[in-house]
């Protein structure tokens, strides 16, 4: 899946593909955020903006018959134009993504390009909408079949079921067989993480408050659009974080395939930030050093423990393969030394199929990183280098793997351009099996510095 940018906050035109692993590295404020936002929200959002419109006589159908057949392959050949349209919408849509005014994103284009020759329609698909404990409808496809069934499962005459609600599901189902091949699952760790642990019981008692004013408002009122007014000025990942830390009573009744599979993945991140978290029967959230007899609420443990709550929870309760991880600068708060094991965590979860999508201003991360792919040969000494040093195999990286990319201002060809024009991009860097990952956003920063220090050192005549 390739993304095309325009005109979006700092980038005036990039474009980037989403690896295994995805990194994103630069300077302040030349639109790292604006790429990962952007991504995230599309993958977010994107099944409500396609569009796929199933016909009334197809309904209509249904309800005499009991049961339709719908060609996938129909829907398949209009792919490219559904692709198109579904990001025409979601450009429209920016300004609430990132809650910000529709005048910055006036010029702002918005595009996803996929390789629609690869649609793979050998998948089971299986889902029963059911209301009152009563199987409504069901949607099936064989792996097999091309063809996707929709059986109605009660007398029409006992049910009425909403037209308009039998097209949406039926849609959602076609654009889940045809494009969720394409698009992974994402889960976002914002910069703005540790703020959501912090004030987690005035979120929660804020939106108490918020349901006592939609029980006394007026029936005219959108009640989604009074539950979510508090926030109205902050873009959609926020939200997304402060809806998951909410919720956390609730999430930790789910076990993901990381804990019932992969419970080494869990110890390391327990040793990461020397303890675990955990949730009360009250909702109360606490970590627990490990050793200690102590429990810490969030506002007395310290800035690393929260940063990395989201990630936490979500490997022990969320996680799912194929699963696409974001997380804006993971280093947040944390010694070079957890930046490094922070990175190995991340090469384990590309391992075994969670994807992961990083912004970060860390050398030390880059540097891990590159040890990981360097060490991905099979020779004598690297192997000794690797048991010496405690390396893993599963930890170790294949460079093909892996996309890198510097947000950074050189010459490039405009759309429509002949010339070349300097202005803010992403650019590609070069990744060697034997070097690792060519960072020069870093490398001219510490090069300055060694420079300084060596004429300190030496500059005395």
């Amino acid at each position: 899946m390739k993304i095309k940018l325009k005109n979006l906050g700092a980038l005036k035109q990039a474009e980037f593909t989403i690896g295994d692993l995805t990194l994103i590295c630069g300077c302040n404020n030349t639109g790292k955020t604006y790429a990962t936002y952007a991504l995230f929200g599309f993958l977010s959002t994107w099944r409500r903006m396609f569009p796929i419109k199933i016909n009334e006589d197809k309904i209509e159908q249904l309800l005499a018959d009991g049961v339709i057949r719908l060609d996938i392959q129909e829907y398949v050949q209009k792919s490219e134009q559904i692709v198109v349209k579904g990001c025409q919408a979601y450009t429209q849509q920016l300004p609430k993504i990132f809650a910000a005014q529709a005048e910055r994103f006036k010029t702002t284009k918005f595009q996803v390009i996929l390789d629609i020759k690869n649609i793979s329609l050998k998948s089971k698909f299986d889902l029963k909408m059911r209301a009152a404990n009563a199987e409504l409808f069901s949607l099936t496809k064989s792996e097999e079949s091309t063809d996707l069934v929709v059986t109605l499962l009660v007398n029409k005459e006992k049910v009425t079921i909403p037209t308009d609600v039998l097209k949406r599901i039926i849609s959602d189902a076609l654009k889940d067989i045809i494009f969720a091949q394409f698009f992974p699952r994402p889960f976002i760790a914002s910069a703005e993480r540790t703020g959501a642990a912090i004030f987690r019981k005035e979120l929660n008692f804020a939106r108490n408050r918020l349901l006592e004013e939609m029980g006394q408002a007026d029936k005219n009122i959108d009640p989604m659009e009074l539950l979510f007014k508090d926030y109205d000025d902050y873009a959609l990942p926020i939200k997304t974080n402060v809806e998951f830390t909410r919720q956390l009573e609730t999430l930790v009744k789910k076990i993901s395939f990381i804990a019932e599979n992969h419970s080494d993945i869990l110890a390391d991140f327990a040793d990461i930030i020397g303890g675990e978290y955990t949730v009360t029967r009250n909702d109360e959230l606490y970590y627990v050093p490990k050793g200690k007899r102590v429990k810490l609420s969030m506002d007395e443990s310290s800035s690393a423990v929260r940063s990395l709550l989201d990630i936490g929870f979500y490997l022990r309760h969320e996680a799912q393969q194929g699963d696409l991880l974001m997380v804006d600068e993971p280093e947040l708060n944390l010694h070079p030394e957890n930046q490094r094991r922070v990175a190995r965590l991340f090469a384990r979860l590309v391992n075994l199929g969670i994807k992961v999508f990083i912004t970060t201003h860390s050398d030390y991360i880059i540097k891990e990183l590159n040890t990981l792919i360097m060490l991905n040969h099979d020779k004598p000494h690297l192997k000794r280098i690797a048991q010496e040093e405690g390396y893993r195999a599963e930890e170790l990286l294949s460079s093909e793997k892996i996309k890198v990319y510097i947000a950074e201002e050189v010459p490039i060809i405009l759309e429509g351009k002949s010339r070349r024009t300097k202005c803010q991009t992403l650019t590609l860097a070069d990744i060697s099996s034997e070097l690792g990952i060519e960072a020069r956003s870093f490398d001219s920063t510490i090069e300055t510095m060694n420079r300084i220090q060596e004429a300190i050192v030496w500059g005395e005549e």
